[in-house]
């Protein structure tokens, strides 16, 4: 009773603090964010009052109750927001919704807070840009790129201490890479590398998005050189182990295509016979004898040069060593690539040199030649739209976003303004990233920022979020969602939605009537029996593709508002569940399946074509220039 007590105090003096802080910064009379969002004084309350209660609890910590309040004090604060900046926060009012209901969602509460504070940051960062004037040297130099695409340290003192840290500006994207140059030596060679975030406010400890952890000498389970890998955070401790070689090597499963642990890993390699010359000085191949003494194969031996590189996957990271693959490891659920700020070097490990590259980088505006050909056209007023599409993206995914607006989005529909697209992206946690891409979106008019960080447990949000921008800030008769690496041929869409003419109660996609919730807590898309305990998922079309009519956009967010949709944390399949409940409701519901929807790369005749990176979406958008719709591994 009595903590409960001084927990109370300590609220009651952190909300007094907020208040005088808000008064003192800003004074009546400035525009404001809040006031922009709710005009009537009492607006932001009322939809507390609707039956909703006020507090939410934090599933990982069940004693620990937090006000909506306090949540959204710093992300709704007052601010002096132009009406050019208000374009890129459209939708972000109406999803205060969200954080009355965070705590259904795994990790939503902890994006809301973390939100906050880089909200904070970034606001803070604005303010003081405007604040300096052109022309003398500050803002120019502040206004730099911030984002570097490689980094390197090689012969440094800094690489001979037991601990190096590099640090990575804007975390790491699909395709990033971290090369290792060095030699296992000490009494008995063991090292690690992790792979670790940023720490959450209070924590002394960063979460570790990957532990690679090298045992030459074996370890309590084996006595043989293993390869462990795993993840730590402070709410979950460690995880489960990736071992290599495997205790259970029938379980070996494939990541991006390719083995968990390589099998040649701790099998017999050849035997060690030294091998004679002639007097000519060729050498005689050896002979095995029978008692040969055999080795086990492992990438890393004491005393050793090894050249190691961890290179991010779509579904996880792989390390080869010396040009060949080793292992493969999953991401796991709220660790992502994104998430990573410090690659961290400890153990007997004598490091030469260390290489980052593929990290996300922003464009340089200084040399953008069609830039106008770039931003986005203007919305027409008072005029519906054909369709609009949704684009999932990361806040440090530039070079995705800048391949789709200089391919599909120069579609004649799109330029024209019958069809218009949007960027739902999340912030980040690193204030470099946040800055990117605010300056991003002011120079591009095409990005819609979200209230929370971007942890993939609650992009279900984002789905809402562009059923909101589609009936809400424009009128679409069509609302389309995909993801920034899909390639989108915008003109087969509009053509085959006006041939079917369907324009109610329309799932246009790749639709799949008979998948069922993968168990394996492992998997990034582990779904607990609590979360959905029926054996199949009603029908439900896949994520990189999907088009619904206005009436079942503007129901998801009437039922959203209301709080009567079911958080799932697969976006595609959550659109899938709330479409059922609204068949059960009476709607008439035609599922249109579209086998030219391809959700794992591209195929001849594709209409949207998946895992499509920068280089493969430029290559598509020339061949459709040049009159021919063919993928780019058909020639």
């Amino acid at each position: 009773m009595k903590k409960w007590s001084g927990g109370v105090l300590i609220t009651s003096l952190f909300f007094l603090l907020v208040l005088r802080y808000g008064l003192m910064d800003y004074p009546l009379g400035q525009k404001s964010l809040l006031s922009t969002f709710y005009p009537n004084a009492t607006e932001k309350h009322n939809w507390q009052q609707t039956g909703v209660s006020s507090p939410v609890q934090n599933p990982e910590n069940a004693s620990e109750v937090v006000s909506v309040d306090t949540l959204i004090s710093s992300l709704f604060s007052q601010r002096n927001i132009s009406d050019e900046e208000l374009q890129y926060l459209k939708t972000w009012n109406h999803l205060t919704h969200l954080v009355s209901r965070a705590g259904v969602l795994p990790h939503a509460i902890e994006a809301i807070r973390e939100a906050g504070a880089a909200w904070e940051s970034l606001m803070s960062s604005v303010e003081e840009e405007r604040s300096l004037q052109f022309g003398n040297g500050t803002l120019n130099q502040k206004s730099k790129k911030q984002c570097p695409y490689s980094l390197r340290e090689m012969n440094s003192s800094r690489l001979d201490s037991s601990e190096y840290r590099l640090k990575i500006p804007c975390g790491l994207i699909q395709g990033s890479s971290i090369t290792v140059i060095g030699t296992p030596g000490g009494l008995l060679g063991n090292f690690r590398i992790d792979l670790t975030g940023i720490p959450l406010p209070g924590e002394p400890d960063p979460p570790i998005v990957l532990h690679y952890n090298v045992r030459l000498h074996g370890d309590k389970l084996t006595e043989d050189p293993v390869i462990v890998q795993n993840t730590w955070t402070i709410s979950q401790d460690w995880g489960s182990e990736d071992r290599c070689p495997s205790p259970t090597p029938q379980n070996n499963g494939k990541v991006d295509d390719l083995d968990q642990c390589n099998p040649i890993v701790g099998k017999d390699d050849k035997p060690l016979v030294s091998s004679s010359k002639y007097s000519n000085g060729t050498r005689i191949p050896p002979v095995p004898k029978e008692n040969a003494r055999l080795r086990r194969y492992f990438p890393f031996k004491q005393g050793y040069l090894s050249v190691a590189t961890l290179r991010v996957g779509a579904e996880g990271i792989q390390m080869t060593v010396d040009g060949k693959h080793i292992t493969s490891f999953a991401y796991r659920e709220n660790l992502e690539p994104w998430l990573v700020s410090e690659v961290r070097f400890s153990g007997e490990f004598k490091l030469i040199s260390v290489l980052a590259g593929g990290l996300p980088t922003s464009e340089d505006l200084e040399h953008v030649v069609d830039l106008e050909e770039l931003k986005s056209p203007a919305l027409p007023a008072h005029k519906p739209l054909d369709l609009f599409i949704g684009v999932f993206s990361t806040a440090n995914n530039f070079k995705r976003r800048m391949a789709v607006r200089r391919t599909w989005m120069q579609y004649d529909a799109i330029r024209s303004g019958a069809v218009a697209v949007r960027f739902f992206v999340g912030l980040h946690k690193n204030d470099m990233v946040n800055e990117e891409l605010w300056k991003e979106a002011r120079t591009y008019g095409d990005i819609q920022l979200m209230p929370f960080v971007d942890y993939y447990n609650i992009i279900t949000w984002k789905t809402i979020a562009i059923c909101i921008y589609g009936t809400r800030v424009v009128s679409a008769k069509y609302v389309m969602k995909t993801d920034d690496d899909a390639f989108v041929r915008v003109d087969e869409i509009l053509a085959t939605l006006s041939s079917k003419n369907v324009t109610n109660g329309l799932l246009y996609g790749l639709i799949n009537s008979d998948s069922q919730p993968h168990r394996n807590p492992d998997s990034k898309w582990y779904i607990s029996p609590e979360e959905w305990p029926e054996e199949t998922y009603p029908p439900w079309a896949h994520g990189p593709g999907y088009v619904v009519s206005r009436d079942i956009a503007k129901a998801v967010y009437k039922q959203h508002k209301k709080g009567h949709l079911k958080m799932f944390k697969l976006e595609d399949v959550a659109m899938g569940i709330w479409i059922a409940d609204m068949k059960k409701n009476g709607l008439d519901v035609k599922y249109v399946k579209e086998e030219r929807v391809y959700n794992e790369g591209c195929r001849e005749g594709y209409v949207v074509a998946h895992y499509q990176g920068p280089r493969e979406m430029m290559c598509l958008w020339d061949k459709i220039k040049a009159g021919h719709a063919r993928c780019c591994n058909d020639d």
